[in-house]
């Protein structure tokens, strides 16, 4: 069968602005459709009314923060992505907040790599991709004692799907979010595609979240404070000029999907996956760019349903 090169064109130019995207490493695993929120170009979108107000509350004076690379104390940091078999034994976890946890088997054991290490006394996250069914298993405050596993809360998704948890429903992070699809990953950096939106943290939030976020634990009643969900872009007009390929593929991706307010913390702290691979020089450059350079944008005309991560 032939097609005329207008026809090749036009197909070309309505494939999704996700299509392109690295497969997790050690699977065939899309981090969610073509048509999920953390895959969609926000670049023509309003900037929403409360920009300014919000971005006055968020240090609009500091620069962002890479979350991860190379420590000084000798060992990396990031949140570490565990890949296992469809068929790796799965355990009970017991949760702290059980109520808005989801009671299946996880695929924790000696393998599951843990944010900080097992004796850390920080967040713990463990995300675990089970590369046979695609499905994303998370957990917060992870931990193992006498044998037994427990955590915080912990959350599942299948990554071939857009479906959200039950609204109110917090999951490995305050915003009831996905933290893996929010994440860099060295090997999309390498590969200068990253194709997806960015999580990251500020120390104010309100007591609101937004689509598709399902749960906010913030301080402030006051709607110029940022809702957990809100989606910030950065400005068009900042320019790349000097930095290096990997950075400019990263300042890119902040253009085209933007960051993603997904937890409560430092301000503009953005998140990535622990691996030692992280240039010194991709981290140093990331950290000089200003908060001042990004607007909050509305993306509440992307919306299909409430109940899922599909976008229009």
């Amino acid at each position: 069968m032939r097609f005329s090169v207008a026809l090749v064109l036009a197909l070309t130019l309505c494939l999704p602005s996700g299509a392109a995207a690295r497969p997790i490493a050690g699977t065939t695993c899309q981090t969610f459709p073509v048509d999920n929120y953390w895959r969609a170009d926000i670049r023509d979108l309003p900037v929403h009314a409360r920009s300014d107000q919000w971005l006055s509350h968020m240090s609009p004076g500091s620069d962002l923060h890479p979350d991860f690379g190379p420590n000084a104390g000798g060992t990396d940091y990031g949140i570490p992505i565990t890949v296992v078999p469809h068929d790796h034994r799965r355990v009970r976890v017991r949760f702290t907040y059980a109520d808005e946890s989801d009671h299946v088997r996880y695929p924790l054991g000696r393998d599951t790599r843990i944010e900080g290490g097992r004796s850390s006394s920080g967040d713990r996250h463990a995300i675990i991709v089970d590369r046979g069914s695609c499905r994303l298993f998370e957990t917060y405050a992870t931990r193992r004692r006498d044998g037994r596993w427990y955590a915080g809360s912990g959350a599942t998704w299948s990554l071939r799907g857009n479906d959200l948890r039950p609204d109110g429903w917090t999951s490995a992070d305050a915003a009831g979010l996905p933290i893996l699809p929010g994440l860099l990953r060295w090997n999309e950096v390498r590969d200068r595609k990253v194709n997806h939106a960015i999580r990251f943290t500020t120390d104010i939030t309100r007591r609101a979240h937004v689509w598709p976020a399902r749960h906010d634990a913030g301080s402030q009643d006051g709607a110029s404070y940022p809702p957990m969900g809100a989606r910030f872009r950065l400005r068009q007009g900042f320019s790349a000029e000097g930095y290096g390929a990997a950075a400019r593929a990263v300042i890119r991706a902040m253009k085209r999907y933007g960051l993603v307010l997904a937890d409560n913390g430092s301000p503009w702290f953005f998140q990535g996956e622990r691996n030692p691979n992280w240039p010194d020089r991709l981290i140093a450059e990331l950290k000089t760019i200003p908060a001042s350079a990004f607007v909050a944008v509305d993306t509440s005309r992307m919306k299909v349903s409430g109940d899922s991560a599909e976008v229009r």
